[in-house]
């Protein structure tokens, strides 16, 4: 089924180049209006989404004082590779330095006016919110994440009662309604697709078009391959571990991931490759890599950061040093409160660029070669699973791993 989805949506790519390319004025139409339309949905359920989802997230951390050591353990090389990940994209992003699009491939949809052009402390207190509705109503994803934040963290250090699992449950049961609404929506998926490749076929010369998504792509291409292949071995040979006998041992997890792109549905084989193929202890295993499945998300910090400085840098924001260590900081923490949302680092990044006023229409452009991106980006996200999972394992159990050097 994941294979022949994939299969479909190449296929409405296909068709959506080729109706762009007919030029009829009627159909560019439709496909401008549906194209619209699949983006003021993506951006209706992603707020709500990304809310309940830290939430919940943080929420579910709570107790297992006993584990506590694993934790900090496992937290700490979470944070340690996102930011690695982050950084390295970062890189690449100003060394190839994607260029703008042409300002027709940007529908005036949304206003950037002068959102964009505020001062770094004007910015800081619009984060610090002052009413609970306002940051919600305003598409405001950064004073939500903070709010978000305080409160996973005040539900998880409640006493275990009734009103604190009437509360979680609660919670639970509205994401699950937000993920059926999202499957429904990426159900027919297919549709937008093709509207926003003729859309954008139809706008925009081949030309420059190309080279800057190309450039774009290669960013972010180039650092997860950078971040799988040499900065995760790195870490691994820090603490003692063979990088080459854990990825074969973790082969499996892999490669399902790439196919799936889905953390999640890969866990069951990431844990019995793990346990079986690499020999970590099932007890750290069982309790580090479904944490990581939900906060260990390097792929995601890079999309979120490239995504976020591209389209800000097509917005006509000046892209300073101050302002690319800001945004690092920013996809770091929203790379791990991603908690495992389906398309869960597209719905990111486009609420980011909501909240600050950015024209988000560039965000339909870029979902046509995501599917692609979200296959790289999940593959790495299990590999830095396996190897948070494996480093704390050998840190912390008393049998070391089968791939220690």
């Amino acid at each position: 089924m994941k294979k022949a989805q994939i299969y479909i949506w190449l296929g409405a790519l296909a068709v959506g180049v080729c109706i762009g390319l007919l030029k009829i004025e009627s159909v560019n139409t439709i496909m401008s209006f549906i194209a619209t339309i699949y983006t003021r949905l993506f951006r209706l359920l992603a707020v709500p989404t990304i809310v309940l989802a830290v939430i919940t997230t943080l929420a579910s951390l709570g107790g297992s004082k006993e584990m506590g050591r694993m934790f900090r353990t496992a937290l700490t090389y979470t944070l340690l590779t996102t930011v690695a990940a982050a950084a390295v994209a970062l890189v690449y992003y100003i060394v190839i330095a994607p260029g703008n699009l042409p300002a027709s491939a940007l529908t005036a949809e949304e206003s950037v006016g002068d959102k964009i052009d505020v001062s770094y402390t004007d910015h800081i207190l619009s984060v610090i919110p002052d009413n609970v509705v306002k940051p919600l109503l305003d598409g405001n994803v950064l004073a939500l994440l903070l709010m978000c934040f305080a409160v996973g963290i005040a539900i998880s250090r409640m006493p275990d009662s009734r009103p604190k699992e009437v509360i979680v449950n609660g919670l639970n049961g509205l994401q699950e309604i937000l993920f059926t609404l999202i499957r429904w929506l990426i159900a027919i998926l297919p549709i937008g697709i093709v509207a926003f490749a003729a859309q954008l076929i139809a706008e925009v010369g081949a030309g420059v078009m190309f080279d800057s998504l190309g450039k774009y792509v290669a960013v972010i291409i180039a650092g997860n391959c950078t971040q799988f292949f040499i900065i995760l071995p790195l870490f691994l040979l820090c603490s003692g571990i063979n990088p080459i006998k854990t990825l074969n041992g973790m082969m499996p997890a892999v490669l399902m991931a790439l196919f799936t792109k889905s953390s999640a549905a890969t866990l069951p084989v990431t844990m019995q490759s793990a346990e079986d193929r690499v020999g970590v202890n099932p007890k750290v295993s069982r309790f580090v890599l479904p944490i990581c499945t939900t906060i260990n998300m390097n792929g995601c910090a890079a999309f979120i950061l490239v995504t976020s400085l591209f389209v800000m840098q097509n917005n006509g924001m000046a892209i300073t040093l101050p302002t690319m260590l800001l945004w690092l900081l920013i996809s770091v923490i929203s790379a791990v409160g991603n908690a495992g949302v389906p398309m869960g680092c597209y719905f990111l990044t486009l609420s980011l660029m909501s909240g600050i006023g950015a024209n988000v229409s560039l965000m339909g452009i870029i979902l046509p070669i995501y599917t692609i991106i979200d296959m790289v980006e999940t593959a790495e996200n299990v590999w830095s699973d396996s190897c948070v999972c494996t480093i704390t394992n050998r840190r912390l159990s008393n049998r070391p791993s089968h791939t220690s050097a």
